[in-house]
């Protein structure tokens, strides 16, 4: 299961594959606790309904995601937010507290929610690239470091590895290379040099 896409999880889920669930529940169930805690504003018991929630509509569901709509994780994400306002307004209404007016609290929602999707975002990402670097070169790692983070030229970067220009620029061919290769193995894409 380990090796079959999130599209393909999805496909399976339709045809009752438990197994499929269970991948997609491992690869996934952090990110969705997380976002539902920042939805609940750190309501354990809530967050945890909630997460039991999103992967029973996955299970339950006969609509399946498409890779032309966008990635997985966003519609993943999608699903859950929808999942927890209405698991908040359900919950409003059973204890009869005074509601704000609908679309008050849908701009409320909808702004917290994309700065909670940007923080999960720049999680993932930053997230990646760690994991992405883990596959680079000592001296590969050192070169993605300067240039990017420490904002060096690669000329200035030549004379601090005291390396001729060309070797540098080698290098950060070879470097954004394998690292191309590392994206597009993890995002469903070809495979290449190997």
């Amino acid at each position: 299961m380990k090796s079959k896409s999130d599209e393909e999880l999805i496909e399976l889920i339709v045809q009752n594959h438990r197994p499929a669930l269970e991948e997609l529940y491992d690869r996934y169930v952090k990110l969705i606790y997380s976002f539902s805690l920042k939805m609940t504003k750190g309501d354990t018991e809530k967050t945890k309904e909630i997460v039991q929630l999103v992967f029973l509509r996955l299970w339950t569901t006969k609509r399946t995601y498409s890779s032309e709509k966008g990635k997985f994780v966003n519609w993943l994400l999608s699903i859950t937010r929808n999942i927890a306002i209405d698991h908040i307004r359900k919950e409003q209404k059973h204890q009869g507290t005074v509601q704000l007016e609908i679309n008050e609290w849908q701009q409320m929602q909808d702004q917290q929610t994309d700065d909670v999707l940007q923080q999960v975002s720049k999680n993932l990402l930053k997230q990646q690239l760690q994991e992405a670097k883990r596959h680079l070169s000592e001296p590969q790692q050192r070169l993605i470091d300067l240039l990017y983070w420490g904002g060096y030229s690669l000329s200035e970067i030549a004379e601090l590895e005291q390396k001729p220009l060309g070797t540098i620029k080698s290098r950060l061919h070879q470097t954004l290379k394998k690292l191309r290769n590392y994206f597009n193995e993890e995002t469903g894409g070809v495979r290449h040099g190997k």
